[in-house]
């Protein structure tokens, strides 16, 4: 639903309030129902738990803010598309960062690869530039964040990361939003289609599905994880297919469209797949002989 929500909201809206306001808000959610586990992650977890969430949460702040401004240069499944490229600066990344990177993974990229540039050829011009500039640096920074946080949630409560993660990075947003609108709440076009996007939003993707992808990350790669999120391609095709077009714009669902992401799931599934080794067929078959 990230993609549909990023939309909905009027272009006038600052990125940074957008950020702030949901970021705080999915926070205040989060501790509301756990607050007595956090508070017990911070007293015993302490300075490494905060410092580790003051970090990841400029690279949360940081990305989410770009995204904002450069998604409104495309339409829904252009943009969509556009959120897949960070699984093309992953290996950069994870080679910077002097991490191996399997065969698969490099599969997977190709893969996923092959079906954004399919996607995204026929519709881009000049006037996309900008916003895919802007999206691909988000794109670079998100790679980042994944790998970091995906070590520090095999270190710390994934609740307890997801509250200060987001608390955090709400005040980063406070910032930028007063050094862009010092009037902050006295300037926004109120409007139900605001309110609405932004607690949509809070619940379901901050609150949410933040803290269920921390869980997740205590259990996979950096790799596996950004491959396997650039399958939100597909759900945001489909919100875009069946929700009415006085909510959203319509998406127009082209061959080329469709090709591309059935491409971003072969990359997925070649990803997560394990596929037996020749030599744990043989020892397999020697056990069911004896």
């Amino acid at each position: 639903m990230e993609t549909i929500l990023y939309t909905c909201i009027p272009k006038d809206v600052p990125p940074c309030a957008t950020s702030c306001v949901t970021s705080l808000v999915g926070a205040l959610l989060l501790f509301a129902a756990f607050y007595r586990r956090a508070l017990e992650a911070w007293r015993i977890q302490g300075r490494k738990l905060w410092l580790g969430c003051l970090g990841l949460a400029i690279l949360s702040a940081a990305y989410n803010t770009l995204y904002l401004y450069g998604i409104k240069s495309f339409d829904i499944a252009s943009g969509a598309f556009t959120f897949c490229m960070t699984v093309v600066v992953l290996p950069v990344v994870l080679l910077t960062m002097h991490r191996k990177i399997p065969l698969k993974t490099w599969l997977s990229v190709l893969f996923v690869c092959t079906g954004i540039v399919l996607a995204l050829g026929q519709t881009l011009h000049r006037g996309h530039l900008q916003g895919l500039a802007l999206m691909g640096v988000g794109c670079l920074l998100r790679a980042v964040f994944i790998v970091l946080l995906t070590d520090f949630a095999k270190k710390h409560d994934p609740l307890a990361i997801a509250i200060f993660l987001e608390l955090f990075a709400s005040g980063y947003s406070f910032v930028g939003w007063l050094c862009d609108e010092p009037r902050l709440f006295l300037a926004l076009p109120y409007s139900r289609t605001l309110v609405a996007s932004w607690t949509i939003y809070a619940y379901f993707v901050v609150a949410i599905s933040q803290a269920l992808n921390i869980f997740g990350l205590k259990r996979v790669t950096a790799a596996n994880a950004t491959i396997v999120y650039s399958t939100e391609i597909v759900f945001t095709l489909i919100w875009g297919l069946i929700l009415p077009e006085s909510l959203i714009e319509h998406v127009k669902l082209t061959p080329f469209i469709l090709l591309g992401a059935i491409l971003v799931i072969i990359g997925s599934l070649a990803e997560i797949i394990e596929f037996p080794q020749k030599g744990e067929n043989a020892k397999d078959e020697e056990e069911g002989s004896a």
